[in-house]
């Protein structure tokens, strides 16, 4: 604790002192930065014909038609948007009015699928040590599923972007002890709530974290400010949904339906037909809130074992690249296109997750390591209890890539020296997700996509 450090080295993950200059990982991170920017930059420009399907149509619809028309002019108040939080629906509208319209979306949304990079890396670094923090980066700039997702209208690249700046600067805030870190992390974890409502959960144990820290002091204060930062920025919302429902909303009232069609042994389509013959909107989620805690109810004892069978294979074993080629959104294409574009997006898939249970069995856990690796279980979790869908774990994703970094930095320093108890859980991950994995491959495999005619 009380050794110093020449100014001119850094500490890599095995804890040795390297006498590079601080500057070099700056500079690498920089051009793994571009390097992500050039390869989004390209698939946006070179990407097949595609058209939208799913939430992209009701994102677009928002925010092409109704909060720009003339009736809503952007108001807040003078619409109905409760089921899918405001901002992506926002961000859209704000943009699409630039000369470039849609194009104008697609490019930002480059920029900040780009910007994801230096996050990640930080993160890592932050947790691991700068070589983990510089793997991390890179397979975060070269994923595949992400670079996919960046000219796509779903909310995930938008939301990615403010999620893991705002890990960056909760980390930033615990190293330091500075208070505006915090400040900016509880805004960010506030914005991303705005996009996507699951992570306004985490903010309480965020801020305990930040908030347990007895060898630094004013860190209650802290996490007091962080988390004050991250309501304050949800509050306007919260309080728009009082004032044109006069019912309290914090953001908005798709969980309902996602804990309902999660538990229930109903089709989607028949899960539909019942949610909208409740009445309004808040009495379609009241309706299905209370139904999905019926189901929950009528399950046990063995509710969750079920749900994490059923679940996984959902969550891990599928893509919405995949998906997306089942819908045929790039028209009538061979299989061989379906095969080549899903081995492109599957085989590093796989090959990272592999990676990350060595690096999330083998390696210690730590502060940092412990609020990385809780946001993952909790976000894991919360998907098991309501709705599991591909899509939605890509926010876990750069935690996925941090552990696997550090997975790969730790083999290649020789540096994984585990007991046979680590071992032991290392096996057991990797077994636990190709359990995941395989069920939701071969069912893609049958899809009709994936075969010829004459098949």
């Amino acid at each position: 604790m009380g050794s110093r450090r020449a100014p001119n080295t850094r500490t890599g993950s095995a804890g040795r002192v390297l006498s590079c200059p601080a500057v070099s990982f700056r500079r690498a991170l920089w051009l793994i930065f571009l390097a992500g920017l050039a390869l989004r930059a390209a698939f946006l420009l070179f990407e097949p014909a595609t058209f939208p399907v799913g939430d992209e149509n009701v994102y677009l619809t928002w925010g092409t038609k109704y909060l720009p028309s003339a009736r809503v002019g952007l108001s807040p108040f003078r619409t109905h948007l409760i089921f899918h939080p405001p901002l992506y629906p926002y961000f859209i509208a704000g943009l699409q009015w630039l000369p470039g319209g849609l194009a104008v979306v697609q490019w930002v949304q480059v920029a900040l699928s780009a910007l994801l990079v230096p996050a990640v890396g930080r993160v890592g670094t932050g947790a691991f040590g700068e070589r983990t923090g510089l793997v991390a980066a890179g397979i975060t700039a070269a994923f595949p599923e992400l670079v996919w997702f960046a000219p796509h209208f779903w909310s995930e690249t938008v939301m990615l972007f403010l999620l893991w700046w705002a890990f960056e600067r909760l980390l930033a805030a615990d190293a330091t002890g500075r208070t505006l870190p915090a400040v900016l992390a509880g805004v960010l974890l506030g914005l991303t709530a705005l996009t996507r409502e699951t992570v306004l959960y985490f903010a309480p144990l965020a801020a305990l974290w930040l908030a347990w820290r007895a060898s630094h002091p004013r860190a209650r204060t802290r996490g007091a400010v962080f988390l004050t930062a991250v309501l304050l920025t949800v509050a306007p919302w919260t309080w728009r949904n009082w004032r044109v429902f006069q019912t309290f909303i914090p953001v908005s009232t798709s969980s309902g339906l996602n804990l309902w069609q999660g538990n229930v042994d109903m089709t989607r389509e028949e899960v539909y037909e019942e949610y909208w013959a409740a009445g309004g909107r808040i009495e379609e989620y009241r309706y299905a809130t209370r139904k999905g805690l019926e189901a929950i109810l009528a399950r046990q004892p063995w509710w969750i074992f079920e749900k994490f069978v059923t679940v996984m294979p959902r969550f891990w074993g599928d893509s919405q690249t995949l998906i997306h080629l089942r819908r045929r959104a790039y028209g009538e294409r061979s299989p061989a296109f379906t095969w080549a574009v899903s081995a492109v997006v599957v085989l590093p898939y796989v090959a990272v997750l592999g990676l990350f249970a060595v690096g999330l069995a083998r390696t210690p856990l730590d502060r940092r390591r412990a609020l990385v690796v809780g946001f993952l279980f909790y976000y894991v979790l919360l998907h098991v209890v309501a709705y599991g869908f591909p899509r939605y774990r890509l926010p876990i994703l750069p935690a996925v890539f941090i552990f696997a970094a550090a997975g790969w930095v730790g083999w290649r320093e020789r540096t994984l020296r585990p007991g046979l108890g680590r071992r032991a859980l290392a096996y057991a991950l990797a077994g636990a997700l190709a359990a995941a994995l395989i069920p939701g491959y071969a069912e893609n495999v049958a899809h009709s996509a994936f075969h010829s005619a004459r098949d």
